[in-house]
């Protein structure tokens, strides 16, 4: 996968993937993974299939969440969790899923990683690595 994608490439990426899941062709990994997602969120199926899809417009004003960043957040989750970066990612997580399970304890880290996303930018500084998994293990802990 491409490492700084457009917002047409992310969404494509994610209409190839399903396409290509409907039309049982085979997956790369990364869509693999992505489908996975993907199933767990049936709402977005007819997003996916839109002849417009890469143009639709999912501001906060309009009221909808966009499915594309939804599933980009998801993606970037599992990719940090498979290989446990950054470190402690993994097990923060753990512990989140013995206090519900995978798919809420993925949303619960997809908060935390959109706050300190959003503090970085805002800052103009780099991502906290360390706040994130503080954020996730206060969460846990709960």
């Amino acid at each position: 996968m491409i490492f700084n994608p457009t917002r047409d490439q992310v969404r494509q990426f994610f209409v190839d993937t399903w396409r290509k899941h409907r039309a049982g062709e085979v997956l790369a990994p990364i869509e693999a993974m992505a489908l996975d997602w993907i199933l767990e969120h049936p709402e977005y199926h007819a997003d996916l299939e839109r002849g417009d899809a890469l143009a639709a417009d999912y501001s906060v004003e309009a009221g909808r969440t966009n499915p594309f960043l939804h599933l980009s957040m998801h993606l970037a989750i599992a990719e940090q969790l498979s290989i446990d970066q950054p470190p402690g990612v993994r097990a923060a997580y753990q512990a989140l899923v013995q206090r519900s399970d995978a798919h809420q304890a993925a949303h619960e880290v997809m908060e935390c990683l959109g706050q300190v996303v959003w503090e970085a930018q805002r800052l103009g500084r780099p991502l906290d690595t360390e706040a994130y998994i503080d954020l996730i293990r206060r969460r846990a802990g709960r």
